[in-house]
This record gives structure tokens, sequence and C-alpha cells, in this order.
């Protein structure tokens, strides 16, 4: 493994410290093909980050780390993610205009759409961003605010700057939660006011997650249901569910295991 740039080496090393609990700094250096020095500052900016204990000559896991860390829930069901990612994919058409939240499916969305021409990606997301500067053609607009470290997110009140400026044809949010009565939900009230704001800009809304956070806990909503356009997720929701859903006018396409990478089944009633 050589030629990594410092985003993919911390990906390796968490991957490493998952399968073995540690790492050793001469190892990394010699798979990287980097110093000793470099890897000791990509271990020092992962303890930062509270997703390793340094110890001398490398470094061990952690037992509680920062659930909201982006690198985190990067990994968490990454195979389901990068399925409803590939689905998602088709919506996304040449000359679009999208919003792209801070979620890390929208995150695996971004990687299946790098080839699109001509797309508009509002967006929230530093990694994403950065990802879209580096691998596409996309022109990437960023509305601002402070940044939430741990979700490598801006946040804050962006509403002026969306409002008036046109609209997005699609937006595409991941969430902590859903509801049937409060729609799609967060965490944390300063990601859900940015999704918001994203969230009215937009003509279609699309909530994109794994089926884990059907039973999430959520705070606070960023998007009505009457506002939702459809969701997708992975074949561990509730058949019941998925109905219920129907029922109130939002169709919930499922993608189905690892070989589906199509739009898997769905339940669609007429709005």
């Amino acid at each position: 493994m050589t030629s990594l740039d410092e985003f993919a080496r911390e990906q390796a090393i968490l991957n490493t410290l998952d399968a073995q609990g540690r790492v050793v700094v001469n190892d990394l250096a010699t798979e990287f093909g980097v110093s000793a020095v470099t890897v000791r500052k990509d271990l020092e900016g992962l303890e930062r980050r509270s997703m390793l204990r340094r110890i001398r000559g490398g470094a061990v896991t952690v037992g509680t780390p920062d659930e909201g860390a982006f690198e985190m829930r990067l990994r968490h069901s990454r195979d389901v993610k990068q399925r409803i990612a590939r689905s998602v994919a088709p919506l996304v058409r040449h000359g679009d205009v999208i919003a792209l939240d801070s979620s890390t499916t929208c995150y695996y969305l971004a990687k299946e759409i790098l080839d699109r021409r001509d797309l508009v990606v509002v967006t929230n997301a530093l990694r994403l961003a950065m990802l879209l500067m580096e691998q596409s053609s996309a022109m990437v607009l960023m509305p601002g605010g402070v940044l939430r470290r741990s979700a490598g997110s801006m946040v804050g009140p962006i509403g002026d700057v969306l409002t008036g400026r046109g609209r997005i044809n699609k937006g595409f949010f991941g969430v902590i939660a859903i509801s049937t009565v409060h729609g799609l939900m967060d965490l944390s009230a300063e990601e859900a006011q940015t999704k918001q704001f994203m969230a009215k800009a937009c003509d279609q809304v699309y909530g994109v997650f794994d089926s884990s956070k059907v039973d999430g806990f959520g705070l606070h909503s960023f998007a009505a249901v009457d506002d939702i356009d459809a969701m997708y997720t992975d074949d561990g929701m509730e058949l019941g569910a998925i109905a219920h859903w129907a029922r109130l006018g939002v169709p919930v396409h499922v993608v189905g295991g690892p070989g589906d990478r199509g739009a898997g089944r769905s339940a669609v009633r007429s709005r």
C-alpha cells in the first residue's frame, strides 16, 4: 500500500486497529511508504479526535470513541451504506443541482457520482467537499457556519445564504432517527438547523440511511413527513414500518444484499 493521502492512511490505521487492536509505527511506515515521522503525525491527529490511544512505538484502540466522529461513522455499516449509495446514485443526473449533508451515507453517494458533468453540489460536509474537489469536476458550494469537528461539518443559520439563490433540484440527507410524526430527525440542534435550511431549498427531499436508524432516537426534526419525497434504506427495515410510511405517502426503497446494485424493492403510494 503506497502513495496514500492522509485521510486514506487514517482509514487504514483504523481498520488495522479494528482487526488487531494495536498498530506499530515502523510497520505502518513500511506499509504506506512514508516516514515514521509522518505516521506519528497521523497517530497524533487521530488521538486528538479520541480515535485511538498512543503508546510507545505505536497506538492501541480506545474503549469509548467519540460516537459522532466521522471516521467511526464512516466504517459503521459501511457495506450497507455503499449499497444504498449505489441505489440512490441514478437519481443524480448530469447538470443537476443537489444538496448533500454531512452523513457518511451521503459521502458514499458522492463517491458514486464523481463522473457527473456540470454538477453543482451544496454541502456542509468538509470531507465530502474535499472528495469532490479532488476527484470530480463538480462546482461545490459550502454555505459556511461554525466547524463541528467530530462530524466534519459546518453548522449554523445558513438560511440567508440559500434564500433567493435559486432552487436545489434534489437533497439527500442522512438521519439519526425517523418518525412518522416528526419526519427526518437529528440529535444535534445545530446539525438539524443546517439540514432544515438546506431541505427547504430543495424541490425533492430524500432520506438515505441504514436500517439501524429506523428505531433511533432524535430530538430535532429537519424535514416534515409531508416534505419527504422518498427514503432509501436496507432490508433490515420491517415490512410493517415500510407499509406505514407508504400509507403516509412516502415511498421506501429497500436495497437488498451485497449483490444488489440497483434500487431493490419498494413500497410506494401516490401522494
